[in-house]
């Protein structure tokens, strides 16, 4: 424990790293999968199409081997990315692809006369997906949804991978530094420490689920029907 202590400067940093790259990931994976999710939903042949190959093309990609072609990949094309872009970019696509197929399967879970009856009701398009079917459709798309920003926020490992100084590379520096300079290696304890701050991270986002899983995804009750009456 001296050797996290005695670095913590050096730690605190690879940690700030890493939190950042989650929050990136997580924002741009859910911004582009919620977009495109309820584009998905419409009758829009080309637009349909498009979607799902991207969807398919990025699904089939193996996480690892996207992060690498982005990362070895795109500066052959002229645009010189950072190893934290080309990470986030990696994981956003993969994320991204994942998560349009998760909120377009929750959204069409919805009863089908859900619709019917707010277009009867005479409500605009963004007012039938806002106000009548994402709240229905919330408990199908949150356990899944967590479960890929929880293996979202775990794949930022793969920044050590390609340079990135997040928590992860940081451990295998200080293990390497303390085994050079005393003989021992402090790998369990360090490699333990990095186990626990991802089993936080990762909790924290379940926790935050079932909060919003019990706020927003409610059944209607028989109760809830006769105060409504």
């Amino acid at each position: 424990m001296n050797f996290l202590v005695e670095n913590w400067g050096f730690v605190s940093k690879g940690l700030w790293m890493t939190l950042r790259l989650a929050l990136v990931v997580l924002l741009f994976t859910t911004l582009i999968s919620t977009l495109f999710g309820v584009l998905a939903t419409l009758k829009k042949p080309l637009l349909s199409w498009t979607i799902h190959g991207y969807v398919e093309l990025f699904r089939s990609i193996p996480l690892i081997v996207n992060v690498y072609f982005i990362y070895f990949g795109v500066p052959m094309l002229g645009l010189d990315l950072s190893p934290f872009a080309a990470v986030a970019t990696g994981l956003t696509l993969w994320g991204s692809a994942n998560g349009i197929e998760i909120v377009r399967g929750g959204l069409e879970s919805v009863a089908r006369h859900q619709w019917k009856s707010a277009w009867a009701l005479g409500l605009r398009p963004w007012q039938i997906y806002l106000y009548v079917i994402v709240p229905q459709s919330m408990r199908a798309i949150l356990p899944a949804y967590t479960g890929l920003l929880t293996m979202l926020v775990q794949a930022t490992s793969l920044g050590a991978l390609v340079g990135v100084g997040e928590f992860l590379k940081v451990g295998q520096i200080i293990i390497e530094r303390a085994t050079v300079m005393t003989g021992v290696s402090p790998a369990f304890i360090v490699y333990g420490a990095v186990l626990l701050v991802y089993f936080v991270m990762c909790s924290l986002l379940s926790w935050l689920s079932r909060y919003l899983e019990r706020r927003l995804g409610r059944p209607v009750t028989r109760d809830n029907h006769q105060g409504v009456s």
